[in-house]
């Protein structure tokens, strides 16, 4: 602006010589400046043009950023996809992705192993407190009921029975349970002595109710003292005979279906599956809080070792470090290839959602000082070519 009205100077004065000091010189001073003006003006109106309206005038073809936003939207994206984003230009800057060895570096230092456990344990609590009770009691009852429904009872109860059997487990119970029988009727012989007594005629002498009532509880305390005892002994026989005839009409009576289905039915229904579903899910909620908030809980250990073994892992299984590495690669470049046009119209959608005026005053901004030797250099080359067809005037004039 200055140069432009250095020229308006220069051509007033050139016109006051002409007409007072009239010299060669001053027509090839005064053309220059003139031109120079004009060029000054033009490159003015069409930087001007670019970003408003000159003089805020609505001349057509002016304001051409605020009116071509989406259409600079849509170049840049097509632009930046396929100059940018295209698989030679992805490829050798995959291969040169080495995930396994940066995560490798970084966790060898303790401190961050440290942040990540933290880190880790504030994440999973945060989540915790996001979740809503009600939804997640609603999904662990309706996947129980879904488990347990199709869950063929029968089966699994004759599977683990058989195995119970197998094993010889049944053994220690009924070593207990005599021995917890015959521990009562110890304790409890005068039970039966006044029921024997109540059974007993009016006429037979209490002596002899008393001898008989203590011969049936020694005899009883024996029998079971036996059953304790002896490992082969004829009821503990007898009760594993029962368990495997059970075992094989479990798998094949059908009635043992129909019976523990509704025993199911009745045991589990809808209300039941919600009130055991509140109770497992508050009580995980409680002791995995529990588990997070203190640093020296078997959650936390466990976590901490975790840690420590992959960045181990990490440092010297170089199958483990390649693994990663190619899954990394081929992930990242099938994921980029596969959405280079979203990044296109993100870009798109981005610079169309600016507003005209600010996109408009972003990029005068941006290029402002090119701007400014725009118009200078328009200012002296209009001079010029101005000032040659004035001196080709005169010579062939």
């Amino acid at each position: 602006t200055g140069l432009f009205l250095l020229m308006v100077v220069v051509y007033i004065l050139m016109i006051y010589g002409q007409k007072t000091a009239p010299a060669p010189w001053i027509g090839y001073v005064k053309a220059f400046s003139e031109a120079a003006m004009v060029g000054a003006l033009a490159d003015w109106f069409a930087v001007t043009a670019l970003f408003h309206h000159p003089l805020g005038l609505p001349i057509p073809h002016t304001n051409l950023i605020e009116k071509s936003k989406q259409s600079i939207g849509d170049n840049l994206g097509s632009f930046v996809v396929g100059n940018f984003l295209t698989p030679q230009n992805i490829r050798p800057y995959i291969k040169q992705l080495s995930l396994s060895a940066l995560v490798a570096g970084w966790l060898e230092q303790e401190k961050n192993r440290e942040l990540l456990r933290v880190t880790g344990t504030q994440l999973i609590q945060d989540i915790l407190t996001r979740l809503e009770d009600d939804a997640v009691i609603r999904f662990i009852a309706r996947k129980g009921g879904a488990l347990v429904d199709g869950l063929p009872l029968p089966q699994l109860i004759a599977g683990a029975l058989e195995y119970f059997v197998g094993r010889k487990e049944h053994d220690p119970l009924i070593t207990k349970l005599a021995e917890k029988v015959q521990e009562y009727i110890g304790q409890n012989q005068q039970l039966v002595r006044d029921r024997v007594k109540e059974e007993s005629f009016f006429f037979v002498p209490k002596f002899v109710d008393k001898k008989l009532a203590d011969k049936i509880s020694n005899g009883l305390m024996g029998f079971f003292a036996e059953i304790a005892a002896d490992p082969n002994h004829k009821i503990r026989r007898e009760i594993q005979a029962q368990l495997e005839k059970f075992v094989v009409e479990l798998r094949t009576e059908p009635k043992w279906e129909e019976e523990l289905n509704k025993l199911k039915s009745a045991l589990l229904t809808e209300e039941q599956l919600m009130h055991y579903a509140g109770d497992v899910w508050k009580l995980l909620k409680i002791t995995l809080f529990k588990e997070l908030r203190d640093e020296h809980t078997a959650l936390n250990r466990y976590l901490s070792r975790a840690i420590n073994e992959l960045a181990d892992n990490l440092k010297h299984d170089t199958t483990l470090q390649h693994r990663i590495d190619v899954w990394v690669r081929h992930t990242a470049y099938k994921y980029i290839l596969r959405h280079t046009y979203n990044v296109g119209e993100l870009i798109s959608r981005t610079v169309g959602n600016w507003q005209g005026r600010e996109l408009s005053r972003k990029l005068e901004l941006e290029v402002g000082k090119d701007l400014q030797f725009i118009r200078i250099n328009g200012t002296l080359v209009g001079g010029l070519v101005g000032l040659l067809i004035y001196t080709l005037t005169v010579l062939f004039g």
